[in-house]
């Protein structure tokens, strides 16, 4: 019964060494890799972005040191905009007074349009009534040589007298320059209208005008939106979300279009870069798990997977501290972490990575 019980103690206790064992090895990096690990060792590396300006000028301000935490769009340092900002004022007042002269114009195209084609149909009315009256003018006036002829006549037969014959003539004449004073005014009225009409050709002209006008003002707000855009240009701003590595300007310095001034790093995505053996690459592909190790954190594994794989081959780096390793062909891998909890690995970290090969 001793030597059951003594069996049964000797392989718990060889249960619970193996079990420490593999527990050290999961949770600490390893010091002999197993065949289903292939170690790779490099330091980690982020994506650069390059805040620069579009435009000359001096800087007037920076917002901002290295190490700190920026956003997407947040200004990091200004220029100086005082010639800018009265080009905006300048470009703001021709806008202004372009657009005031826009509206004017349009406001009188308006008017004209429906000015127009009222006085075309006063001027075709009064044209009517007046052709009316000559008709009338005339008629009376043919009425009146008719009577005029027939108290002629009477007269020779001494039926009616010569102060009867007299008022008969005076009352033709009467008429007739009531005819051409009728005949007058439908002249006058024909050129009435035909002057009228013409009112549609200088429509047309003042279309143009306001269509011209309209293009200035929109050449004027064309400037004034370009010298907003220079001076919003005179503020630097974060291209993402990250931490300030490198501050390459101070206020006061005089700068360049073009000229970066800041590097920032997005510390949610960070990887290693490391090297791969040439008669290792077949066991690798993308997408493989890995654990990461820091030098300073070498008991807490980060978890990354494999996302670039060079296609050619090259010779390890010189940083590689021997010659014979430095002669071998390798592969540049990345193995990008899937989470970084307060931004604990930072860029320059040496590290070594565990990949786990199917």
């Amino acid at each position: 019964m001793q030597t059951k019980t003594k069996t049964r103690l000797g392989v718990l206790f060889v249960g619970l060494l193996f079990a420490i064992a593999l527990y050290g090895f999961i949770n600490s990096r390893p010091e002999s890799v197993p065949d289903n690990l292939i170690k790779v060792n490099g330091r980690i590396e982020g994506e650069h972005h390059l805040a620069s300006t579009k435009v000359a000028g001096k800087v007037f301000e920076v917002k901002v040191a290295e190490g700190d935490q920026v956003q997407k769009g947040q200004v990091l340092a200004v220029l100086d905009d005082a010639q800018i900002r009265a080009k905006v004022t300048q470009a703001a007042a021709a806008y202004g007074a372009s657009l005031a002269n826009y509206k004017a114009s349009k406001t009188g195209l308006l008017v004209f349009e429906k000015q127009t084609p009222l006085q075309i149909e006063s001027s075709q009315a009064q044209l009517t009534h007046v052709q009316a009256a000559l008709k009338a003018a005339q008629a009376s006036e043919e009425q009146a040589r008719v009577d005029l002829k027939r108290m002629q006549k009477l007269y020779k037969k001494k039926a009616v007298s010569e102060h009867d014959v007299e008022n008969a003539a005076l009352n033709l004449k009467t008429l007739h320059a009531q005819a051409v004073t009728a005949e007058t005014a439908v002249d006058q009225a024909r050129k009435a209208l035909a002057l009228v009409e013409l009112g549609w050709q200088e429509l047309a002209a003042k279309r143009e005008v306001t269509e011209a006008v309209k293009a200035q003002t929109l050449q004027a707000q064309a400037g004034l939106m370009e010298a907003m855009s220079v001076l919003d240009d005179m503020k630097i701003r974060s291209p993402i979300d990250g931490v300030v590595t490198t501050k390459l300007v101070n206020e006061g310095e005089v700068i360049n279009s073009g000229t970066g001034l800041f590097d920032i790093v997005n510390l949610d995505q960070v990887f290693l870069k490391g090297y791969i053996a040439e008669n290792q690459i077949g066991k690798i592909h993308l997408g493989l798990k890995a654990d990461l190790y820091l030098d300073s954190l070498p008991d807490r594994p980060f978890a990354s997977e494999i996302r670039y794989i060079s296609s050619q081959a090259e010779f390890t780096p010189k940083e590689v501290q021997t010659q014979e390793e430095r002669v071998k062909l390798v592969y540049v891998i990345k193995l990008y972490l899937q989470e970084n909890p307060q931004h604990r690995v930072t860029p320059g970290l040496p590290a070594d990575a565990y990949i786990h090969i199917e």
